[in-house]
């Protein structure tokens, strides 16, 4: 049981300290080991899938065996330094604050008429070209970032954490951090973050499709829509070229009654992308506010749900 209370610890001081820039922070030291990495094994192996490959593995291993040997060793030092260490990696693990800081950085410069400050903040949240938006696009872009994100900066790595402590929280953010820095399907990753990405696929697909539930829940609570949070989900879900990011895209444009997705610039190149949700009515800066409230409440309902399942486990055997 004391998981359980490790997670619920972590997650309030997520809630309360958000990600403080001065504290060093896992996913930076991943991608910078990951970063590292890549010269040599690109030199070692002949095929670049093999040498992302090898990549991949070795930034989890590592990441894992460190975060292991951390629990160790603060154990054998002191008990207490075990559970505080196993805190503060549970704390890293939870971005629910900083997304929820991000958005509403954005929406408070839109309700100032600041589009230009809107615009550089939402740049730090989305892989899109931010320049060309105007405050629809730039609130559209936010509302998505949210929902998307909600998988893979709160959900995945609270399934991970109830599934295997600390060590599996880590080895998850491992993976997403890998993802975030070779998945990319342009000449130089296409091969090489193959690996990364169809890991980052395999370890979401679960946790994706818990939060659509999450998500209708959360929706049911605040009084949004519920029932479209859930079938716009698996009706529009799909259309994503990721397995996982439209569940979490669709499921919050059902939930708030808007239309989400549509044409997007990447490094000055338009691409067109699918539409999730119904126009009920037109998107706003207050609709961040409300994407915002529905993460934070589909994360709680993730923590009272996974807590439920992991205490009859652990009561049952």
């Amino acid at each position: 049981m004391k998981w359980i209370l490790y997670i619920w610890v972590a997650l309030v001081l997520d809630y309360l300290l958000g990600d403080p820039r001065w504290l060093p922070h896992p996913v930076r030291l991943i991608g910078g080991l990951a970063i590292r990495l890549e010269p040599p094994m690109r030199a070692r192996f002949a095929s670049a899938r093999i040498a992302g490959l090898v990549t991949a593995l070795a930034v989890i291993g590592i990441t894992a065996l460190a975060a292991w040997a951390g629990l160790a060793l603060a154990e054998g030092a002191a008990p207490w330094l075990g559970h505080i260490m196993a805190v503060l990696m549970l704390y890293t693990a939870f971005a629910a604050r900083d997304l929820d800081r991000h958005g509403r950085s954005v929406q408070a410069a839109l309700k100032r008429g600041d589009l230009p400050l809107a615009r550089r903040r939402v740049s730090r949240m989305v892989g899109r070209d931010t320049e060309p938006l105007d405050e629809h696009g730039v609130t559209r872009a936010t509302v998505e970032s949210v929902g998307e994100n909600t998988v893979d900066g709160v959900i995945a790595p609270l399934f991970f954490a109830f599934l295997g402590g600390p060590v599996a929280a880590m080895a998850y953010k491992a993976v997403s951090t890998l993802d975030s820095t070779f998945g990319y399907r342009n000449e130089r990753y296409l091969l090489f973050g193959w690996a990364s990405a169809r890991l980052d696929d395999a370890v979401n697909y679960l946790p994706a499709r818990i939060n659509v539930l999450l998500t209708a829940l959360a929706a049911r609570v605040l009084k949004e829509d519920s029932c479209a949070a859930w079938r716009v989900a698996w009706r529009d879900g799909p259309r994503h070229s990721s397995p996982n990011a439209g569940l979490a895209e669709a499921a919050t444009a059902g939930a708030l009654g808007v239309q989400l997705g549509g044409p997007v610039y990447r490094h000055g190149r338009l691409e067109e992308m699918p539409t999730f949700g119904d126009p009920r009515h037109p998107l706003s800066p207050d609709d961040i506010a409300r994407a915002c409230r529905l993460m934070m409440g589909a994360t709680l309902a993730g923590a009272v749900l996974f807590s439920v399942v992991r205490g009859m486990i652990l009561w049952a055997f």
